[in-house]
């Protein structure tokens, strides 16, 4: 599967559920990821200054320009699905990456959150059985950290070393301080299948609305048949724009993860949005490496003819052969053939 047929899939399964195809500009104003660069992953933005004399960019994120762009009814609920290509910087200067993803906000609920970890799942799916779709909760953690009362410096500090699975930074932190680091070292060890960590996760937050809603998600998603969803407190992401369900998606033979998303009320509230808002993007370039040549050729079979064949048989081949359904690449006869199982020879299709 290549990245145009991963796409219509995609499109496919999130429609039926009212997603909307969303396109937007390759450019933004600049002053857009100015004022929420610590929303990206990196501030460095490619700029340029347009005939007005506005000072854009090609955009590096599209959360901000849906959140931007799309108006939000009273009390209603808008669902958009995208498929777009950023630029962000990488190791050699800047890439463009595409990311397939969907966004629903405005008055959501329960049931909204529980339908995008759902097609989470499915996009995961869609690709791989051999999936995983790490899951945690913001607002547990959020509450976890109130009670040490760390600085905003030291608060990133701790978020780093929880995401890293860093217990010995996570202590240093800590003692640095003044306080005990027991409580945070358990959540951050919490990591499996719903049955397993929701007694441990209801161990340390007894009485936490939270804990109520995450278990809700979590039974709805099992009642679906959902395999592969599997909670660990390890996933985090900023909490000045990320408030609730934050996840994580992988599949075997991917390294890093392919799906990321989450519950970002905070920056719909920044931005002077309406409601409330969660979603994901999948970046399907790291893919790649998932799929065989057999199974991304763009042809099913070769003609091969003598470079000093007649163009007028070499056509009259190729209507006989794609008239029969076949995709079919003409090639000069000394090329490899592309590694297709069928190759057809313009001297034996003479006979």
């Amino acid at each position: 599967m290549n990245n145009e047929q991963l796409a219509t899939v995609l499109s496919e399964l999130y429609s039926p559920y009212g997603y909307q195809m969303y396109t937007m500009s390759k450019f933004e104003e600049y002053d857009l990821y100015l004022r929420n660069r610590d929303f990206l992953l990196s501030d460095r933005v490619l700029t340029f200054t347009d005939t007005d004399g506005r000072l854009m960019a090609l955009k590096p994120d599209v959360t901000l320009s849906i959140i931007k762009n799309t108006e939000i009814s009273e009390k209603g609920i808008e669902k958009v699905f995208y498929r777009e290509n950023v630029y962000r910087p990488g190791n050699r200067g800047f890439r463009e990456i595409m990311q397939i993803g969907l966004e629903c906000m405005g008055e959501i609920d329960n049931y909204c959150i529980f339908e995008v970890l759902l097609l989470a799942i499915k996009s995961l799916k869609a690709i791989s059985d051999r999936c995983l779709l790490d899951i945690s909760h913001m607002g547990l953690l959020s509450r976890m950290l109130k009670q040490y009362g760390f600085a905003d410096e030291t608060k990133q500090r701790v978020l780093n070393a929880i995401s890293s699975k860093n217990l010995h930074e996570l202590r240093e932190i800590c003692q640095e301080a003044g306080v005990c680091s027991d409580a945070l070292e358990q959540l951050v060890g919490i990591s499996g299948s719903p049955s397993l960590t929701l007694p441990q996760l209801q161990a340390l937050f007894p009485d936490a609305p939270e804990l109520a809603q995450f278990k809700k998600l979590l039974d709805a998603l099992e009642s679906t048949g959902a395999d592969c969803v599997h909670v660990d407190f390890s996933v985090v992401n900023n909490m000045s724009y990320y408030n609730g369900i934050v996840f994580r998606g992988f599949v075997e033979g991917v390294p890093t993860g392919v799906l990321s998303g989450g519950q970002y009320d905070g920056l719909m509230e920044k931005m002077k949005r309406k409601g409330r808002a969660i979603g994901f993007a999948l970046y399907p370039d790291l893919l790649e490496r998932l799929f065989e040549p057999s199974q991304t050729r763009t042809a099913d079979a070769v003609l091969l003819y003598p470079v000093d064949a007649d163009i007028r048989d070499v056509s009259l081949a190729m209507q006989k052969l794609t008239g029969q359904g076949l995709r079919v690449s003409a090639q000069p006869a000394d090329t490899c053939g592309m590694g297709c199982d069928k190759i057809y020879r313009l001297e034996e299709m003479r006979d």
